[in-house]
């Protein structure tokens, strides 16, 4: 899975990869004599950028010491995450809410603000842009929203990436008073439903340290680490 994921995901795309709020370095072919250069070549492609930018290192890239030779670039890491994936065939499909909990799409400014409220209160920062690419690109991603007592209380997303056999999990965050009943199962399993009835294979997922085991529980397999190193 790891040889397809890197051929259809990683680097599908080329090397560089630019979007309206994220810029980054994704995949790379280097080895211990190329490794210094790529990097100075490209920390002065986007020394005018004027904001931060990724180099999104993998556990399996050459040279061993990359990370190391980032660092003296400047680059600073920041949490290490575990590539995960699962075949959709293998994974639990059945949605099971709490009581008087239901599963809303993002379809409007009005479900688009309650996802971002509950991503912005579990993960920190401001994810008002993913609510407004979300509204802006329903092809290729979706967001969904747990809504109890009368709000938001978890919330996560799906990214189609037509093409290849993957389907990419993110987002995943609820509320610390709604933890451990349930929630982030109910939207794995329900965009895995989702992304199997539109003929993915795969579903991968960058996972924190929380989310991580709860994945493997339900059919996930460890890859690889990858880690951001973030250049100011």
């Amino acid at each position: 899975m790891l040889t397809e994921f890197d051929r259809q995901i990683r680097r599908a795309g080329g090397e560089v990869l630019i979007e309206d709020d994220w810029v980054g370095v994704v995949a790379t072919d280097l080895d211990e004599h190329t490794a210094d250069a790529a990097i100075a070549e490209h920390v002065a492609r986007f020394a005018g950028l004027g904001r931060p930018w990724e180099w999104k290192h993998y556990s399996y890239d050459r040279p061993a010491d990359l990370p190391d030779r980032l660092r003296r670039a400047g680059f600073t890491a920041e949490p290490t995450e575990t590539l995960l994936v699962a075949v959709i065939d293998e994974l639990p499909t059945e949605v099971v809410l709490p009581p008087g909990a239901e599963i809303v799409p993002v379809t409007d400014s009005a479900t688009a603000e309650m996802f971002v409220r509950v991503h912005d209160e579990v993960f920190g920062g401001d994810y008002a842009a993913v609510g407004r690419k979300l509204l802006a690109d329903t092809e290729n991603q979706l967001g969904f929203v747990v809504v109890a007592d009368g709000g938001p209380v978890s919330a996560a997303r799906i990214e189609f990436n037509h093409g290849t056999e993957f389907a990419g999990l993110w987002g995943g965050g609820t509320l610390a008073s709604w933890r451990g009943r349930g929630l982030f199962k109910a939207l794995v399993a329900h965009r895995a439903k989702l992304a199997k009835a539109k003929g993915f294979r795969y579903l991968q997922v960058d996972a924190s340290d929380d989310s991580s085991p709860i994945l493997q529980r339900l059919g996930f397999a460890q890859l690889a680490t990858t880690t951001p190193f973030v250049h100011p």
